[in-house]
């Protein structure tokens, strides 16, 4: 079953069960894919892939990330709160990440395969890292690896 078909499974049960935060979370995730469709050029009925909803499922998690810390700058950590619950439901769909510790022989690897020594290639190493683990590692986690390494 696609991931797409999933969502709209959890949103039933979700209404059924009245997971107010599920269900708010889902719909969502519905409302971004269908925009994605739309604006593909292909009509809401349609599905997409595991990987575009996958991709739309990462950007709204970055959202929910971005707004928890501002909300957290800003003083108001009680709208932080529903941003926390969606961020959890949201990780939930999303494949384990690796760890640092996991991405640093990688990232060796590929500094040594581009033979970068200094500092101002750093930006090059790191897209480069990131299109080898093609979506498996977190950009922040990758990037304090390669800091790490000079």
């Amino acid at each position: 079953m696609s991931i797409h078909t999933d969502l709209r499974v959890t949103l039933k049960e979700s209404m059924k069960a009245k997971d107010e935060v599920r269900l708010r979370t889902v719909r969502g995730i519905m409302t971004a894919c269908t925009n994605e469709l739309v604006a593909t050029g292909r009509t809401p009925q349609d599905e997409l892939t595991d990987d575009q909803t996958l991709n739309v499922i990462k950007r709204l998690a970055k959202q929910r990330k971005e707004s928890i810390v501002q909300y957290e700058a800003a003083g108001r950590p009680e709208l932080a709160v529903p941003e926390k619950e969606e961020l959890v439901i949201l990780e939930a769909y999303l494949p384990t990440l690796m760890s640092q510790e996991a991405i640093r022989p990688i990232a060796e690897a590929v500094k040594a395969e581009l033979g970068v020594d200094d500092k101002a290639k750093m930006g090059v190493l790191v897209g480069a890292i990131m299109k080898k683990l093609q979506g498996q590692a977190d950009g922040g986690d990758v990037k304090a690896v390669v800091e790490s390494l000079f």
